[in-house]
């Protein structure tokens, strides 16, 4: 690569950031839905057909800051069981670490949160790219689970026979090799997860639970339990 090519690249970078880092703050301040490309660009001093080279439509942008923040949950869950992990932990110890770097991430980011986890954007629908980013928390939490199984074992959650086609079919699709008594449970607690943390950070907690980092360690503790995790 040339030096013009290396300053063009390295200026394009830095355009690229800094259109996110306002469109994050336009999030912020008026949510997903108001997103504008020309109020960015207007915020930044460029024309609108200049950012344009950098993010065609709006919703290539929103795919961006969707993809950014799925990657950087992502990152704090996997950092969190690495360090886990590193001490010694066992499976059920690093399944609430995770959880409570998923809540700590939220409650550092909040807006971010709501784009991925709230209420979906009038006239969006977020392409197969967000997909691999989505999954890396989930991908983690498989991880423990699998270690487990391996290991000392999973104890089976109970599964009606109704549902044992859709487990098989799910423990298929991004759970091989876990029982699929224990991927049914998993896609529950996984949704009781983002509950636990969307209620927190939008307020259904006010004024019902005051010690929310102890309840939520007790609760990550209980959505252990259901995946069948052994305490020790």
């Amino acid at each position: 690569m040339s030096t013009v090519q290396g300053a063009r690249e390295r200026a394009r970078i830095e355009v690229t950031a800094a259109i996110k880092d306002e469109a994050r703050r336009r999030l912020a301040a008026e949510g997903a839905a108001k997103l504008s490309l020309r109020a960015v660009a207007r915020e930044l001093g460029m024309v609108s057909s200049a950012l344009y080279r950098y993010f065609p439509s709006r919703d290539e942008l929103l795919t961006a800051l969707i993809i950014d923040a799925y990657d950087s949950l992502g990152a704090a869950a996997e950092a969190a069981d690495a360090r886990a992990l590193g001490s010694g932990s066992a499976p059920h110890a690093r399944w609430i670490a995770v959880c409570e770097a998923v809540r700590a991430w939220a409650l550092e980011h909040p807006h971010e949160y709501a784009l991925i986890y709230g209420s979906p954007v009038p006239g969006y629908s977020a392409p197969m790219d967000t997909v691999g980013p989505a999954s890396r928390v989930a991908n983690v939490l498989i991880g423990i689970l699998r270690a487990a199984h391996q290991g000392r074992g999973l104890a089976l959650p109970p599964l009606p026979s109704t549902l044992r086609p859709e487990a098989d079919r799910m423990t298929a699709e991004f759970a091989e090799g876990l029982p699929p008594q224990v991927t049914a449970a998993l896609v529950a607690a996984w949704a009781q997860l983002v509950g636990l943390v969307s209620f927190e950070l939008f307020g259904q907690f006010n004024r019902v639970v005051e010690d929310r980092a102890g309840f939520f360690a007790h609760a990550a503790g209980q959505l252990a339990h259901g995946v069948g995790l052994p305490t020790v």
